[in-house]
């Protein structure tokens, strides 16, 4: 289990609000924790946020450890003259999970409103597969002119409301945005655990921004860092709830995610996972996933980037209640530690040659 320190840092992660294109109030929170571990500060346009441990080898080679900042969630498209908010999704949404869901608006000055998205009341018959852009997103206005006063405009973000919630006596946690928050949080915890210790590689730790929608910030950031091998951090969708698949099952160990639609994995760096877990008894199990991560895009930058994908897996990602196995995030932070802890030039250079 988590101890108490962690924990108060993946509540706090998780409950930032922060969609593609509207990172800032996370990105600002990330920067003040890498500053604090020592770590310099290293950003591109879009807004992605990294901090780099230069190692006193001369010209090291350079290590990103890489989460993601956004959640999926939605931005005000339109008022209606009833003062019902239409929205536009940021990322990928099942409009199902989100009817009768509290939700949350930031206004400009980051004042927060309460609301929820209306559902049909069963008296009036059974409701047929919504689309969101028919949602109706509820803040309690009476008009149009009632919601603009209020400081509503069009661009504004609105995510689920997902409080942080221990469950089973910390064996697993209910949360909004553990994808990819979890990637987040172990990209800080990495800057903490590495703040006093030398390197043979320069370490970049952080999180870009727009990956769920198309993997953008990792585009722009890895031409600042231009990375010599990488490390991407996120949270997959567990199957456990929903076939029988032995991929996908909570709290049965990190994924080994051989396979997606963004990235065919490299196995050289796979087997170095495995070793890693093997060295550590942690358990560990093989993913493959329709979707993809920031590797997808970081292991085609310039010639080609050594890519490793260090995941967990989550039941109901993409909602306000998705569900997390503590004993799977702490395994997989010490797995990432003693990979971080064993690299350097010569093993990146062997994993170049294998490929060559």
């Amino acid at each position: 289990m988590l101890t108490k320190r962690e924990l108060k840092l993946l509540e706090k992660v998780t409950q930032i609000d922060a969609i593609p294109g509207l990172e800032q109030e996370l990105a600002k929170f990330v920067k003040g924790e890498l500053e604090k571990y020592g770590f310099t500060i290293v950003t591109d346009n879009l807004g992605s946020v990294f901090g780099v441990k230069k190692s006193k080898v001369t010209q090291a080679p350079r290590i990103m450890v890489a989460g993601h900042l956004d959640e999926v969630g939605f931005s005000v498209r339109e008022i209606t003259d009833k003062g019902f908010i239409r929205v536009d999704a940021r990322g990928g949404i099942n409009a199902n999970t989100m009817l009768a869901s509290r939700v949350r608006l930031t206004l400009d000055d980051g004042t927060k409103l309460m609301g929820s998205v209306g559902a049909t009341a069963p008296h009036y018959g059974v409701e047929g597969n919504p689309t969101i852009d028919k949602l109706d997103f509820d803040f309690g206005f009476i008009s149009k002119e009632d919601a603009v006063n209020a400081g509503v405009r069009v661009g504004q973000m609105i995510v689920a409301d997902g409080p942080f919630e221990v469950l089973n006596g910390g064996k697993r946690l209910l949360a909004k945005a553990f994808d990819n928050r979890y990637g987040v949080f172990m990209a800080l915890e990495m800057a903490r655990y590495f703040e006093n210790v030398d390197l043979p590689y320069d370490l970049y730790v952080g999180a870009t921004v727009q990956e769920e929608v198309g993997l953008r910030g990792a585009i722009t950031i890895a031409n600042v860092i231009n990375p010599d091998l990488a490390i991407i951090l996120d949270c997959s969708p567990a199957r456990d709830n929903i076939s029988s698949s032995e991929q996908g099952q909570l709290g049965e160990g990190i994924l080994i995610r051989y396979l997606d639609r963004s990235m065919i994995a490299f196995p050289e760096l796979l087997t170095f996972q495995e070793k890693s877990a093997e060295a550590l008894k942690v358990p560990y199990q093989y993913f493959h996933s329709p979707g993809g991560t920031d590797a997808g895009a970081i292991h085609l930058h310039a010639v080609g980037v050594l890519t490793l994908t260090h995941c967990v897996c989550a039941r109901s990602i993409h909602t306000s209640a998705s569900v997390v196995d503590t004993t799977d995030i702490k395994n997989a932070k010490k797995v990432l530690i003693r990979m971080l802890r064993t690299l350097n030039r010569d093993k990146i250079n062997k994993f170049k040659e294998a490929r060559r």
